[in-house]
């Protein structure tokens, strides 16, 4: 038989996603395990998760610091001697730090779980914030915030998210030197004492785990105290309405970079699925609207997207593209007119299809390992979703229709209700 290769191959579009199940257990001390099982591969990952974002700040930065310096040294180990001892056993740390909550992430071979279990638990508990690693860490941390706050791409992001949610918010405050230098030791252990140490914790287990790693950790991190009480609420600034243009004006740039957004919704609003195919038409990949236009048509940029963050209280939508100086004002100009496609032209029934089509091949890429999954499961656990958002996520995207993306476009793209911020110039 011979190919035609003028005819692309046939193929079946996705409809539904099964996923491996989410098991739950509780531990002596109350904390709940959820258990992700595959047992293809003798790896797994255990993430300790905390409310310890920058939600429940009193000091900026101190939640980013006070995690990253977890492993920086006990009573027990200097910060060398941790290190020293994670890979002894081929195991890998992660710290991180975001709006809503922290995190402290092991990887590891599974028959080596047993040893790496106690150590876990001393930096969770015994952390001891030297103060000569805590210099150290803040002046690489303001080294790289100087350089970063130079970067037109950058500054954009944080002006931006101060536009949009104030920059006191903790959504719209963004590390900056001056902080970082105002930082004391007390700020950290201050925020590790109130939100970290002895704080109810969830745990998240992926990759080849059974009952029999689920009591090992039972034996350690189930035994740990902790008080079941809900953090005091951090007192919230009045959320601006600043709809003036912002122009972070920079001669010697020969590039500007562009945002343009609002304030939006978290995934738990009824037109979230609604929004998240408008987006994905309008500059959600390589091949939408903004892409066709600025990118492949003017040639004005390498690249312009648009994107839904969410956290687990709001979130927002963000155009974003970085141009040469000269084309500022009609890149603008470009994306208010597909915008503006969007609101009075019906989106063909061809292009819809090849959107979702992509979207549902992207989210089904996206489940590839336990770990990856276990990714996507976090957003079920501590944002407040159904239990069906992930079963049901490619059916909820194939359910929008040419009139919704009307309907989204006009009721929340109108040019009155975006923001827009540009560093560099006009």
């Amino acid at each position: 038989m011979i190919l035609d290769r003028t005819q692309p191959p046939a193929f079946q579009a996705i409809q539904e996603v099964r996923l491996p199940s989410l098991d739950a257990f509780t531990l002596d001390n109350g904390v709940v395990l959820n258990l992700i099982s595959v047992p293809n591969q003798p790896v797994l990952r255990l993430e300790c998760i905390f409310d310890a974002g920058t939600w429940h700040e009193q000091a900026p930065t101190s939640a980013f610091f006070a995690l990253k310096m977890l492993s920086e040294g006990t009573p027990g180990r200097t910060s060398a001697q941790l290190s020293e001892y994670f890979d002894g056993y081929g195991a890998f740390l992660e710290l991180n730090s975001g709006p809503d909550r922290s995190s402290v992430v092991v990887y590891c071979l599974t028959k080596f779980l047993p040893a790496v279990l106690p150590v876990l638990c001393e930096m969770i508990t015994e952390s001891t914030f030297p103060q000569k690693e805590l210099d150290d860490l803040r002046n690489i941390t303001t080294q790289n915030l100087r350089v970063n706050y130079e970067k037109n791409a950058y500054l954009a992001g944080v002006l931006f998210r101060a536009k949009v949610f104030g920059p006191t918010h903790p959504y719209g405050r963004s590390q900056n030197p001056e902080a970082v230098d105002q930082l004391t030791r007390a700020d950290v252990t201050a925020f590790y004492e109130r939100a970290i140490k002895n704080r109810p914790f969830q745990v998240l287990l992926a990759g080849q785990a059974t009952a029999i790693e689920v009591e090992q950790i039972n034996r350690t991190l189930g035994q740990l105290p902790i008080q079941h009480t809900q953090l005091d609420d951090v007192s919230l600034p009045a959320l601006p309405n600043d709809m003036m243009p912002t122009l972070a004006e920079k001669e010697d740039s020969v590039q500007s970079s562009i945002r343009v957004g609002r304030r939006l919704f978290t995934r738990t609003h009824p037109d979230f699925f609604k929004m998240l195919v408008t987006n994905e038409v309008l500059g959600g990949y390589f091949g939408s609207r903004l892409m066709k236009n600025i990118r492949e048509e003017k040639g004005f940029t390498y690249g312009i997207s648009s994107n839904m963050p969410s956290f687990r209280r709001d979130g927002y939508f963000l155009i974003g593209t970085d141009v040469k100086r000269e084309n500022t004002q009609e890149t603008l100009d470009e994306v208010h007119k597909e915008i503006r496609r969007l609101q009075t032209e019906p989106v063909e029934a061809d292009e819809l299809n090849t959107v979702k089509n992509f979207m549902a091949g992207e989210f089904v890429g996206s489940l590839n390992t336990p770990f990856e999954i276990a990714d996507r499961y976090k957003v079920i656990l501590f944002d407040g979703l159904p239990a069906d958002f992930l079963t049901t996520y490619i059916q909820r995207i194939r359910a929008v229709s040419a009139d919704d993306i009307l309907a989204m476009t006009n009721q929340y793209l109108n040019a009155d209700q975006l923001q827009e911020v540009v560093v560099g110039g006009k």
